[in-house]
């Protein structure tokens, strides 16, 4: 190609680069219309009508949706289920929140070492996170039925009849649900914990052992303040997700007994099944609320924590 030949092309790149910048991309916003017309109907106006309908008569009794302001709230905190409920939802998220990071933790400083027992046994623990939520809720549902196989190994072991109704129980079964909830997500949080541990210098641990300091002084002194934000993010997380729970509670206790670990979105699934929509948005909304109240101060404490630390 001639020295001419190679300026015209040159010339003709530049021109052809000019008029994209003059009249938009090579890959105009309309490409994404599909998408965000999905986005729009499946998520940013069911969300929007969250704000609405809450102050609607909205119902399967009635034919017209009529504004009646407050009186939603006012009939739901009255009632007094709702608050069971919201209670009922912050010790399952503070109860979640402890045992999922404290049993992460401690995996993942057990299964530290890059051996192929510890990458196998890692790999046993993360599956559950690929389980269905509402499969392991049927079950663990099972195994812990009266007559399930928990109570069932128990017995032969004993030589007695063991009858313990681990999902029937008022003070403990939360606890027991709670466990369930752990099982199918600690190992998200194991793997998560690892990743910061090995993100500590090798130079530090070995200066900390130096100056004298044993295992549980470099770890706590050392490299536990080194990981503050696998902590923050698995913390929160923890919370919010367990906040939003659903699956788990419904296929293994359904809120009972005596609804002792009836959350809030199985309250709302309930009475939202009994025709009263707009008071299961009402309950969808103060779920809204009382998640950001919570997971900004609680992110913000962290945050600040990473920080000073």
């Amino acid at each position: 190609m001639s020295s001419a030949e190679t300026a015209n092309t040159y010339s003709l790149a530049q021109r052809s680069l000019t008029t994209r910048k003059l009249h938009g991309s090579s890959h105009p916003w309309w490409f994404a219309a599909p998408a965000i017309a999905v986005m729009a109907a499946f998520f940013v106006v069911p969300n929007a009508l969250n704000f609405v309908y809450p102050f609607t008569d909205w119902s399967s009794f009635k034919n017209t949706i009529n504004f009646v302001g407050f009186s939603n709230f006012a009939d739901v905190l009255a009632d007094g289920t709702v608050l069971k409920a919201l209670r009922a939802t912050l010790i399952y998220a503070a109860l979640v929140a402890v045992f999922q990071n404290v049993f992460g933790l401690a995996l993942a400083l057990l299964f530290e070492r890059d051996t192929a027992l510890n990458r196998f046994c890692r790999a046993m623990f993360f599956l559950p996170v690929l389980i269905s939520a509402l499969a392991v809720g049927y079950i663990f549902q099972a195994l812990l039925a009266t007559g399930g196989a928990l109570n069932g190994t128990l017995s032969a072991i004993t030589g007695q009849q063991i009858s313990i109704a681990w999902l029937g129980n008022t003070s403990w079964t939360i606890i027991v649900v709670t466990l369930i909830h752990t099982w199918k997500w600690v190992g998200l949080t194991m793997i998560i914990y690892i990743a910061g541990l090995k993100s500590v210098s090798v130079d530090v641990v070995e200066a900390a052992s130096i100056d004298g300091a044993n295992r549980w002084q470099t770890f706590w002194r050392v490299r536990f303040p080194m990981i503050a934000p696998a902590v923050t993010f698995n913390v929160a997380t923890a919370m919010i997700g367990a906040m939003n729970s659903f699956d788990i509670v419904l296929a293994t206790t359904k809120g009972g007994p005596a609804d002792s670990t009836q959350v809030l979105n199985v309250y709302m699934f309930k009475i939202f099944g009994q025709g009263l929509f707009a008071q299961a948005t009402v309950t969808s909304l103060s779920l809204f609320i009382v998640v950001v109240l919570i997971a900004i101060p609680l992110i913000a404490y962290l945050r600040r924590r990473e920080n000073i630390l």
